[in-house]
């Protein structure tokens, strides 16, 4: 458990058959199965129309709320490093090793940090000294991030981070300038064509590599099956895409885009696999999921509350694995120093 998330607070407690929803400041109650009015604010892969993510390539009114609560991305976090593609470290740790003037380490900018997850996965798993930069705009999870950071890479050479609060309202070369690397994780489909462009863009004007993990592919698959599975899910990917945003489409439009800009891309599947031992964290998923479909398609409210219902009983009783489809890319902009 990271630390300062616990029992208490607005801590996600079950009570009298209703649920708090986590992250909020008061709570929002819904019975057992039903759908509620909106999607659940941090308790799922989606937000409302036009909700971006805690670090924005656009101008952001700064009373916005986050898009994440810590207690979301504390469950996800085992699932998210489950299924984080291991094979394309090679290629990222060769392009590392050969970055001009790194004597020094490595420089290494995590855009929408959240509480860190990325930096606790990646860093003890590259060799050699790093700086992390971590970018959120919520000083709650840059804490979280920053005491719960690693110390030492995987041949124990020294890790330090640093925080830094606010969005990006236009990401260009200079802001990445001295980066060795950029990760992000969940960030490309909720982004548009044109911000996923500018991104490329800066990242190869900086001669920079991006690790861009776990966006969604749009495709999901529950066993058992129910008929409803493919409609929901359809109505969810529709939401993925109100407001100009990419959702499913994104991980194609961003290899197209760091392609024109001569990056070399690897893209790997980088699924969910959730069964009885991730229940909580399929519940939550759910209560997303259907809440966006049901958001995006008010007529399917009906089917749906019947349907999440049965759902959720399958997900306590241990009968329900779901697999949510993700892809993690890998661009390896040309160095700016000339290295190959």
């Amino acid at each position: 458990m990271l630390p300062g998330v616990g029992a208490g607070g607005d801590s996600g407690a079950r009570q009298a058959g209703n649920a708090v929803i986590p992250g909020l400041g008061s709570s929002v109650e819904f019975a057992p199965g039903q759908v509620s009015g909106g999607v659940i604010p941090g308790a799922g892969p989606s937000g409302k129309p036009g909700s971006r993510p805690t670090v924005k390539l656009r101008e952001a009114n700064p009373d916005d709320p986050p898009r994440y609560a810590p207690e979301w991305l504390e469950l996800r976090e085992p699932a998210d490093a489950a299924a984080r593609a291991h094979d394309l470290l090679d290629p990222l740790r060769i392009r590392l090793a050969n970055l001009p003037g790194k004597s020094g380490g490595v420089v290494i900018h995590d855009l929408g940090c959240g509480t860190g997850s990325m930096g606790r996965w990646l860093a003890p798993r590259l060799d050699g000294a790093q700086h992390w930069i971590l970018h959120d705009r919520d000083p709650y999870l840059l804490h979280f991030a920053a005491v719960s950071s690693p110390r030492s890479a995987a041949d124990g050479s020294r890790v330090s981070v640093e925080t830094r609060r606010g969005d990006v309202a236009r990401l260009t070369p200079d802001a990445l300038q001295g980066a060795s690397l950029v990760t992000a994780s969940a960030l490309l489909d909720v982004l548009t064509r044109q911000e996923i462009d500018t991104f490329a863009a800066a990242c190869a004007g900086a001669g920079c590599p991006a690790l861009l993990t776990l966006s969604v592919a749009g495709r999901v698959e529950l066993t058992p099956s129910h008929p409803l599975d493919a409609e929901i899910a359809q109505a969810f990917n529709d939401h993925q895409r109100r407001d100009g945003l990419l959702g499913p489409d994104a991980v194609t439009a961003a290899a197209e885009a760091f392609s024109e800009h001569g990056a070399t891309v690897r893209l790997h599947p980088s699924p969910w696999r959730l069964g009885p031992e991730q229940a909580a964290l399929t519940e939550q998923w759910l209560r997303g999921w259907v809440g966006a479909a049901v958001e995006e398609r008010p007529e399917l409210r009906a089917e749906a509350d019947v349907y999440l219902t049965n759902r959720l009983t399958a997900c306590a009783a241990g009968e329900l694995r779901v697999t949510v489809h993700h892809v993690d890319l890998l661009a390896l902009s040309r160095p700016a120093g000339g290295a190959s």
